[in-house]
């Protein structure tokens, strides 16, 4: 052991004691009536909710009414509205309450059909009609087929009919009588004879020598040489008559067809000359009907399209089927028929789906096997029904159908409503395909989403802004007053009523407006999360009726709060149960250097709760400066990484005006495992560090929480209330010393609607909320000593935490300049 000499030994007894800690002024805790807003039940002005006329006004979304509004009444292109805002907040209820208005406005409606396109059969006419003329053109074409179906075949059999048609034919049967008498003489005439030769399938006429009386072949001929019964000259004189009987014949039936093409066209203009005036009768009086520069052009197709072949119209067996098949040219597919209505229309599209917006065009499957279809087959979707009117979508179910965005940017962009086969976003099946035209659309969409969708699509998307020009913003929050409480009451009589529920109370009335403003997080505010406060009533009268109660009362309101906390705080518990069991380490007594308690907030979704998590810090000589172990280790947040970097400008501008700053800081939310973000436990930081190179413990039984600026000011944070009432509730359940408590930033006063548990245990003195303004503040009520101010030449209050901390780093320079030289 070495031995210490008496010169050593005197110098460090002459060495002089740092002076003694100055105690801190005292710092008061907030009162109980800054934690808590709470109703008055005698300014509500009624004993129960049966006394109040429901309403089913829209409450506090005045700006997203204007929005509405406009756009709604708007018909410039692009006037589209994308209504933005929190779930729950009333945006779907407020869209269809608003054009519920809207509803019985006179508009003038169409009827949008596909006709047969005689041109391109493949791409059937759209034709938009004024309504109700849709329907009348589809049974005034059935009543015309039924017309000619029966006035045609009589037609044919009427005696004036057939004596013309006898006549015509009589005519050209005598024409064709002549030239095949006229070949058969010189047939004969030459020797020869017209026989049938089969050919194949087929039999065709031709010419033979005779000889003896018998009809014979030209092979039989050169036999009849061989054999001497002819001789060479006569072999050849038959052949050269062959040859001139060919030519004559070739000649013959040429004239045959020609007579048979006249006979044809004789017949043809017989039957036009009695039959189309009869069609043109029935089509005048369909022409003189629908006045409709479309139709005029569909009705001389189809008188066309009839002249052409009259005989399909004969008597025939009556089959709807057949009728459909041979007559197609005759139908109309009314795809949107407004006959029976009069006003706007108005459609909320809850399934999205390509073919529910823009239509289908359906196929059948032959008896070979192949698909087919034509544009019977076509049915529309509902942005076509809501032409001239309104259709209300969802714009994440929108945006998560394939094919569905793009192609409702261009039907928005260029007015124009094409219906397209499914398949052919997927690269289609084999088989007939057809390509209707496009009808004019004039269709208002209101899409329903939330803000992050609304800037990805602005961002990302050129064409978003100009076919949404109109944003509807609803708002999670309202100002609180006597107007918007009473709306509340009116809210709850509304949804009493309409879902016969029991009458609230006052003091259950008071309740539901309490539980509104701790929802909206601000005693100035109450939240217009309607959703949310509708489940409360509902939940509520449940445990009222479970007590056979006549009326809500307080205590059930209370109960149905409780019971949905209960039902989502699983994760809540488990993580208590854990600190409990000190599996996870949080110290509510005593006092430890370096370590101070933060607070966290939890989300799992629907439900968010806070708890305190350990935050450390060790100190070194060095000159990494502060050391973010959660940014290490890939764990922290950019708005984690943020509050470091400026609790390292803060320590930089207080401590390194007159030496470096030359040290090594590590900070750690101890036993996190897990993504930490937000600058909220950067003032808890501040603190750890302060301690650890001040030596100076720091009270475990105070949590704290508050972001800090580089001035050392103390910046408001969210969730203030839930932080409180988590620590509360891990001290509660160690048992209450009497000096725990929280410190949060004095911006969060308003914000505070703690518990009602809460609030009796800070009446009660048990527990303590402080609120402050500057990290000199939040140091002196953890550690009971004075800060200490800096004087003009840089210089800390003797005896004062910042004099210890600044003495320490003076230290470390030294150090520091010794260990480089």
């Amino acid at each position: 052991m070495k031995k210490t000499s008496p010169l050593k030994k005197r110098r460090i007894s002459n060495q002089p004691r740092a002076p003694l800690l100055k105690k801190s002024p005292e710092h008061a805790p907030l009162p109980p009536e800054l934690l808590r807003w709470q109703c008055d039940t005698r300014s509500l002005g009624i004993s129960s909710s049966a006394e109040v006329t429901p309403s089913d006004d829209i409450i506090g979304q005045d700006r997203a009414l204007r929005a509405l509004k406009l756009g709604l009444d708007m018909h410039g292109s692009g006037y589209n509205i994308y209504v933005a805002g929190d779930s729950g907040t009333g945006r779907t209820t407020t869209v269809k309450h608003l054009l519920e208005q809207y509803k019985e406005k006179p508009a003038e409606l169409k009827d949008h059909c596909l006709l047969y396109n005689f041109a391109e059969p493949n791409q059937p006419s759209a034709v938009s009609l004024p309504a109700g003329q849709g329907r009348a053109l589809c049974e005034d074409m059935r009543n015309l087929l039924t017309d000619l179906l029966r006035d045609i075949p009589a037609m044919f059999e009427s005696h004036r009919f057939q004596q013309a048609r006898k006549s015509t034919l009589a005519v050209f049967q005598e024409r064709q009588k002549l030239v095949m008498t006229n070949l058969e003489r010189k047939v004969r005439d030459h020797g020869f004879e017209m026989v049938n030769i089969q050919v194949g399938n087929t039999v065709r006429p031709d010419v033979v020598p005779v000889i003896d009386g018998k009809p014979v072949s030209m092979n039989d001929v050169e036999n009849a040489v061989h054999g001497g019964q002819l001789t060479p000259q006569q072999q050849e004189d038959i052949r050269r008559s062959f040859a001139e009987l060919q030519d004559d014949m070739s000649v013959a039936f040429r004239e045959l067809r020609t007579i048979d093409r006249k006979t044809r066209e004789s017949l043809q203009e017989l039957e036009e000359r009695y039959l189309l005036p009869l069609i043109d009768e029935e089509l005048s009086a369909l022409r003189q009907k629908y006045s409709h520069p479309r139709l005029e052009e569909y009705f001389s197709g189809l008188r066309k399209d009839i002249s052409k072949d009259f005989s399909k119209f004969q008597l025939r067996e009556k089959s709807e089927t057949d009728e459909s098949d041979a007559f197609i040219e005759f139908q109309v597919n009314v795809l949107v028929g407004n006959s029976q209505s009069s006003t706007v229309p108005i459609i909320i599209e809850t399934n999205p789906k390509y073919s529910n917006l823009f239509g289908s065009i359906d196929r059948e499957q032959t008896a070979n096997g192949t698909w087919y279809t034509d544009f019977m087959h076509v049915k529309c979707g509902s942005l076509l029904r809501a032409d001239g009117g309104y259709l209300v979508l969802n714009a994440l179910d929108t945006l998560l159908e394939p094919g569905v965005w793009y192609d409702l940017k261009r039907t928005l962009r260029t007015h124009q409503y094409t219906i397209h086969p499914i398949e052919s976003l997927y690269g289609g099946i084999a088989g007939t395909t057809i390509k209707p035209e496009p009808f004019d659309l004039n269709v208002k969409v209101v899409f329903i989403g939330d803000m992050e969708i609304y800037y990805l699509l602005y961002f990302r998307d050129e064409d978003f802004k100009k076919i949404f020009k109109v944003r509807a913003d609803f708002d999670y929050e309202m100002p609180k007053n006597k107007e918007t409480i009473d709306n509340y009451i009116n809210f709850v009589a509304m949804v009493a009523k309409n879902e016969h529920l029991l009458p609230f109370t006052a003091d259950s009335l008071a309740q539901v407006i309490e539980f509104g403003v701790r929802l909206a997080g601000h005693k100035e505010k109450i939240s217009t999360r309607f959703t949310t406060i509708a489940d409360v009533i509902r939940e509520s009268h449940y445990w009222a009726a479970q007590e056979h109660a006549r009326e809500v009362q307080a205590k059930h309101v209370n109960k149905a709060i409780e019971e949905r906390e209960f039902r989502l705080k699983l994760s809540e518990e488990k993580l208590q149960e854990m600190i409990l069991q000190n599996s996870i380490m949080i110290a509510t007594e005593g006092a430890v250097v370096g370590q101070v308690n933060g607070l966290s907030v939890y989300d799992v979704g629907e439900y968010a709760f806070g708890k305190p998590s350990r935050i450390t810090a060790k100190i070194s000589l060095g000159r990494s400066g502060v050391i973010n172990i959660e940014r290490e280790a890939e764990l922290s947040g950019p708005t984690h990484n943020k509050g470091v970097a400026i609790l390292s400008g803060f320590l930089s501008s207080r401590f390194a005006q007159n030496k470096p700053l030359v040290m090594n800081a590590s900070i750690a939310f101890e036993q996190s495992y897990g993504g930490v973000d937000g600058d909220s436990a950067s003032s808890t930081e501040v603190y750890a560090i302060l301690s650890a190179l001040s030596g100076i413990p720091l009270r475990q039984d105070i949590a704290v929480t508050g972001s800090v600026n580089q001035k050392g000011e103390i910046q408001p944070i969210g969730g203030v209330n839930i932080k409180i009432e988590g620590f509360y509730d891990v001290c509660k359940a160690r048992g209450l010393s009497g000096t725990q408590g929280v410190i949060i930033p004095t911006q969060n006063i308003p914000d505070l609607m703690l518990r009602e548990d809460v609030v009796a245990a800070v009446k009660e003195r048990k527990f303590h909320v402080y609120a402050i303004s500057h990290v000199d503040e939040g140091i002196e009520i953890l550690t009971g000593m004075k800060a200490g101010v800096q004087n003009s030449n840089d210089i800390f209050e003797p005896g004062t935490i910042n004099d210890r901390v600044d003495k320490r780093l003076n230290q470390y320079a030294k150090e520091w300049k010794k260990f480089e030289g």
